[in-house]
């Protein structure tokens, strides 16, 4: 009689051909490079299916002018500024101390060219790393400064190039700062990825009215936190449509503070879901998220996780919703 293969864990997610231990992602700038939240006791880097590591460029970068953060009602504005050593570094030195047996690591690859995106894809491919994320919200100097991933067209073209130079699964960051974010995921999954990243920050300012300046040294950042949810929610849903058909899995993001925020992504079409401010109040908030939706898989009588992903029951068709007023 032959043993019975073990249970599979209800939590257990597979993603581009990798095996998560919950379907949690800790978040590329929120963790530094996956050591940052190991001092504080209690947390391990275990209760999450991976880390994405802090952007990294070709070369180091000291980032942007204080202030660089500033809390906003139900929100964080950040504009760091894509502070970091380099990739260099980050393949020699930091990645050699990683534990790949305690999760999967992801790489953030940001540039402000092509070249500079296809540069650092190639030195995080020679290495452990188990995918690579690419960040294309950056700014394309060599076509004044608007981001790569505003446009539908440069945003395929980082892909296109990303995609020859590494055989890691790819994972792209979309941006919600454009107008037609399906159309940009479908270019994208043309040009090759493997999945996305749905979505990066908000762009937003925050005014000092007494001294009448920009808080921000950079005048405007990022905005994230549970502000941004029910954007985020909508934009996974919208890229859901375009990427179910293709099997391209998504990393739901933006404003994750519960369980039942992680499942609401998960329902509107994420595999995985990124948690990310809230770590900075609650750096354990993982193990609450994880017993949370074990105990709403046994509350609803669901073996799995994945049997919830894209099962959102819409009132009336795609497309057809009418607007607020």
């Amino acid at each position: 009689m032959s043993a019975k293969a073990p249970k599979r864990d209800p939590l257990a997610v597979e993603f581009c051909g990798l095996q998560f231990a919950t379907p949690l992602v800790l978040l590329s700038g929120c963790v530094g490079f996956g050591e940052e939240y190991t001092r504080v006791e209690g947390f391990s880097n275990r209760d999450a299916g991976a880390v994405c590591l802090k952007g990294t460029t070709g070369e180091p970068r000291l980032g942007n002018q204080p202030h660089r953060v500033f809390e906003t009602p139900q929100g964080m504005l950040n504009a760091i500024g894509l502070q970091n050593p380099g990739v260099d570094r980050v393949v020699d030195e930091i990645l050699p101390t990683l534990d790949f047996d305690e999760t999967r690591f992801i790489a953030n690859v940001s540039g402000s060219t092509i070249e500079e995106y296809i540069r650092v894809t190639e030195r995080f491919n020679d290495s452990p790393i188990d995918a690579i994320e690419i960040n294309i919200s950056c700014p394309n100097v060599k076509e004044g400064g608007v981001a790569f991933g505003n446009d539908p067209d440069m945003s395929a073209r980082v892909v296109e190039a990303c995609r020859k130079v590494t055989g890691k699964p790819l994972i792209t960051k979309l941006s919600p700062n454009q107008t037609d974010i399906a159309e940009n995921a479908r270019r994208c999954i043309e040009a090759g990825t493997d999945a996305f990243s749905v979505i990066n920050t908000l762009m937003g300012m925050a005014v000092d009215a007494e001294s009448r300046e920009a808080v921000i040294g950079n005048n405007q950042g990022g905005l994230s936190g549970p502000a941004i949810k029910p954007i985020a929610l909508l934009k996974v849903h919208q890229v859901y449509q375009v990427a179910r058909p293709h099997a391209v899995p998504i990393i739901g993001q933006g404003g994750v503070a519960s369980a039942a925020d992680a499942l609401e992504f998960i329902i509107a079409g994420a595999s995985a879901v990124g948690v990310g401010t809230a770590l900075f109040y609650d750096p354990l908030i993982c193990k609450s998220i994880n017993n949370g939706i074990r105990g709403y898989l046994q509350r609803h009588g669901l073996e799995h996780v994945e049997q919830l992903v894209g099962t959102l029951q819409l009132n009336v068709p795609p497309g057809q919703a009418a607007c607020g007023g």
